[in-house]
């Protein structure tokens, strides 16, 4: 299987079946997931990782899994896909988001990741913009945006709609953006 894109650490990538281990490390931590309104079994992260592997089989946008190269080990993800919210953003908006198994934080591996990602939006995918959001209390993501160089578009904000009301303390989303760089 090919990589979707390489940086000097890190290679992008479909997910494979032996990354269902860190796959579902990812999607029960509770730090990883402090900023979501649940935790995944074993069977929920199984089924959310075909359901990305289809999917960027048949689009080429998905939260791609996130390998170290030197040691070809699995350690999160970080990916371009459909931000599926319409209509708080419109339906062919794309967005930029990322997980990391937390022995993994503190590297900068998010920030190369996702900057190697927005090149291959615009430049292989051809986006105009690439969107990201975050609650708003998560200033970990919030910075990584601030260093990708993305805005915040206070006017954008908004109470994510797939958030139940028993968490109204992550129903507020900031919402962050990038444009095609001019050339």
């Amino acid at each position: 299987m090919p990589p979707i894109v390489e940086t000097p650490r890190l290679v992008l990538r479909n997910w494979r079946d032996d990354d269902r281990d860190l796959f579902r490390e990812i999607n029960r931590d509770p730090k990883v997931m402090e900023f979501f309104p649940f935790r995944r079994s074993a069977e929920e992260a199984d089924a959310m990782m075909e359901r990305i592997r289809a999917v960027i089989d048949e689009t080429g946008f998905g939260f791609y899994a996130v390998e170290l190269k030197e040691s070809a080990e699995p350690i999160g993800f970080c990916g371009l896909a459909r931000a599926g919210i319409s209509p708080i953003l419109p339906e062919d908006t794309v967005e930029i988001g990322w997980r990391l198994a937390t022995r993994f934080w503190g590297n900068g591996y998010v920030t190369e990741a996702a900057r190697a990602l927005i090149d291959f939006g615009f430049a292989t995918k051809g986006l105009d913009e690439i969107v990201s959001f975050a609650v708003e209390a998560n200033t970990r993501s919030t910075a990584v945006m601030q260093r990708l160089r993305m805005r915040h578009d206070a006017d954008g904000d908004f109470d994510h709609p797939r958030v139940p009301d028993t968490h109204p303390h992550l129903k507020r989303h900031v919402l962050y953006r990038i444009g095609r760089p001019e050339v």
